[in-house]
């Protein structure tokens, strides 16, 4: 039998200590005792809710509530304890707002959603292996098919799935039998299936160069170079406007009916662990170039499978300026 290290000793007193200092009012030893886990609670959230914004503000209630909670915490598991209050304030929200309105019937394969937004890459800073983790589970076509299933399936999954809780800790969580969660997980994992098309293979190799095509073909308007690095199958859409676009024959159409009339200029960054690019549209009459969107693009096998153009995202969130300068 392992025994205990002193490394974990010391830990676990350090812990206890600043426990005590938190409950006798020490915000500087709650910090302490929070902190190891903010980020991946804010990651919770953003899956729960779809929204940069409503995870940022279920963040932060959730400290408060815990920072409030302090007295009636038995000190044990606090990372399960964070994440009740996390999870249930998520729900709440859900509740709160609603159904909301969905584009129009989509089909088969097709994962967008109105309302979500995109994720920083400064959300996902982190060591190499959390990085790789992460960008899996806020893939753009994860998150949404998160958003069409019911709040607690989602919990359940998120969970159970990423999280790694056991299923006797989730229904602690959630305040449910363990048959309940069992029954939840599986038709989440049925309904997500249904809605999600495989993970796109690595392609790491020619991303970049894939980029640097994709960005001056854009900025030539040269549709034939942009086509070319389209898939078969590639959809397009522009939340939160409804209509979209699905086969390299609709977006070809689509593409040439007004977008790239106009001129652009593109700048790469990345959003929900993928490629992406702030594209700018000239305004003659302000003489620079303004934000037309943030374009997330999924890449499988050398093409684009599909583009999702934010057309409100925020683009100072992903490290870009707010205009540019018609000569560079």
């Amino acid at each position: 039998m392992e025994g205990t290290s002193q490394s974990d000793e010391t830990h676990r007193d350090d812990h206890e200590d600043d426990l005590a200092s938190a409950r006798a009012g020490d915000e500087d030893a709650f910090a302490r005792l929070v902190t190891p886990y903010r980020r991946e609670l804010r990651l919770h959230c953003y899956r729960m809710l779809g929204s940069t914004a409503d995870a940022a503000d279920a963040e932060q209630e959730t400290l408060v509530r815990a920072w409030q909670g302090l007295a009636r915490f038995d000190g044990r598991h606090l990372r399960a304890w964070l994440y009740r209050i996390a999870t249930n304030r998520c729900l709440t929200l859900s509740e709160r707002r609603g159904r909301r309105e969905l584009p129009v019937a989509l089909g088969a394969g097709a994962t967008e959603v109105a309302w979500l937004e995109p994720l920083p890459g400064s959300w996902l800073e982190a060591s190499p292996e959390d990085q790789t983790v992460d960008r899996e589970t806020v893939r753009l076509a994860f998150v949404a098919a998160l958003q069409h299933l019911p709040a607690s399936q989602r919990a359940v999954l998120l969970l159970r799935e990423v999280l790694a809780f056991r299923a006797a800790e989730v229904a602690g969580i959630l305040d449910l039998t363990v048959a309940a969660v069992n029954s939840l997980l599986q038709r989440a994992r049925a309904a997500v299936a249904d809605g999600l098309p495989p993970a796109p293979a690595s392609y790491d190799g020619g991303l970049d160069a894939l980029a640097d095509r994709y960005a001056r073909a854009w900025e030539a308007g040269d549709v034939d170079q942009i086509v070319a690095l389209l898939a078969d199958d590639v959809r397009y859409s522009m939340p939160p406007l409804p209509r979209w676009y699905a086969g390299l024959a609709d977006v070809t159409a689509f593409l040439r009916s007004g977008p790239v009339r106009e001129s652009w200029r593109f700048l790469p960054t990345t959003a929900n662990g993928q490629l992406a690019f702030g594209t700018y549209m000239r305004d003659a009459e302000r003489g620079e170039f303004r934000p037309g969107g943030l374009d997330v693009l999924t890449v499988e096998d050398g093409r684009v499978t599909e583009v999702v153009a934010f057309l409100e995202a925020d683009f100072t969130a992903f490290g870009l300026p707010v205009s540019l300068p018609v000569q560079r």
